[in-house]
């Protein structure tokens, strides 16, 4: 029965991914071609047994349509990170870089990034008051009777779309390049929010590569840690390189449930090929019609303030060079990912010159 096992727990993962690839969706990418990304992940998974998988991810969905104002910026900032990040994959520096800027700064980067997302929720709130406002009302809810976020994101969304639909009336006509099943070659743009943009995801996806594939791995119960980071790095580089040429969302490291099922490759592999079914028929599409992008707002404020950030803001500020990763945690959550990690780079050998403490 250990199949039974496997595939209750990718159908967990994958409800937990469609919300967010709804949101994808609400920020104009395209979701057949995102299928490939699936698929591909889904195959090297399975050629070297991995057991971290790749999914939709709030956090870097946030993050691109706050510093991208354009479908085309928006997957030009995903292709630019995506090299930055295959690089890093195939010379094995994701580590190195870490041990460089040292834990305390890599993680008030990320606890500035659950500042950020806890803001971009509380923006989608006042613009959608009604289904955001219910959203992070559920949200809070569900998460206190059930500290579990496939449930709160489920009930969350869930709940406010049906307030929308009930109350409003809510129909959102997307864009044919959303829904569309075919492929649209997306010539990628270089500017200064685009480069900006890009170093700020690429930041991003350091962290979350090392601290959700890490964990992932733990769930696992094996030991060592059977997650290969620079090949978790290196897929998802690939993956989201070919899928944003066409247009579409990018897929990124995840903590997933699929990890703690009897056969974790399987499940991952399971999840993968579900999604990618999902997406490839249009189901997605057709759903997201009747879910809001405010739909989402409750989860984002549950992952930022409640997951995200109590961690890793406990490491920043722990220890030494506490000073240089609140400045990191300030400077990411006011401004993005790369400029706090450039910041906090720079203090970390600046002020000792100075005779300063960090």
């Amino acid at each position: 029965m250990h199949w039974l096992t496997d595939l209750l727990s990718a159908i967990g993962v994958v409800l937990n991914g469609i919300p967010q690839g709804i949101m994808a969706m609400s920020l104009g990418f395209a979701i057949f071609p995102t299928m490939f990304s699936f698929i591909f992940a889904s195959a090297v998974n399975g050629a070297f047994g991995a057991v971290a998988p790749l999914s939709f991810q709030a956090e870097s969905l946030a993050l691109t349509g706050k510093l991208g104002r354009s479908l085309r910026e928006r997957t030009s900032i995903i292709f630019g990170g995506s090299v930055i990040m295959l690089v890093i994959g195939l010379t094995g520096t994701l580590t190195k870089i870490v041990d460089v800027l040292g834990n305390g700064i890599m993680a008030g980067m990320m606890a500035g990034v659950g500042i950020m997302l806890a803001k971009i929720a509380l923006s989608l709130a006042k613009d959608q008051q009604l289904t955001g406002w219910i959203s992070i009302a559920l949200a809070v809810i569900i998460y206190l009777i059930t500290k579990d976020l496939v449930w709160t994101i489920t009930i969350s969304v869930v709940g406010s779309s049906l307030a929308a639909v009930g109350i409003q009336h809510y129909h959102a006509d997307l864009p044919e390049h959303v829904t569309a099943r075919r492929f649209i070659f997306t010539k990628p743009t270089v500017n200064v929010r685009v480069v900006r943009g890009a170093l700020s995801l690429a930041c991003l996806n350091i962290g979350a590569n090392i601290s959700y594939g890490l964990i992932t791995g733990q769930m696992t119960g094996i030991k060592p840690n059977p997650v290969n980071l620079n090949l978790l790095t290196g897929t998802q580089a690939i993956a989201d390189m070919g899928t944003s040429l066409l247009g579409g969302a990018p897929v990124e490291a995840i903590i997933s449930a699929t990890a703690s099922a009897p056969e974790p490759v399987v499940a991952g592999i399971m999840m993968m090929l579900i999604m990618a079914v999902i997406l490839a028929f249009g189901w997605l599409a057709k759903l997201g019609k009747f879910v809001p992008s405010a739909s989402i707002a409750g989860f984002l404020l549950i992952l930022g303030v409640v997951v995200i950030f109590p961690e890793n803001a406990a490491i920043a500020l722990h220890g030494t060079g506490t000073t240089a990763a609140a400045i990191t945690l300030v400077i990411t959550a006011i401004v993005d990912p790369f400029t706090g990690l450039l910041t906090g780079a720079i203090l970390k050998f600046v002020l000792p010159l100075l005779g300063l403490g960090v």
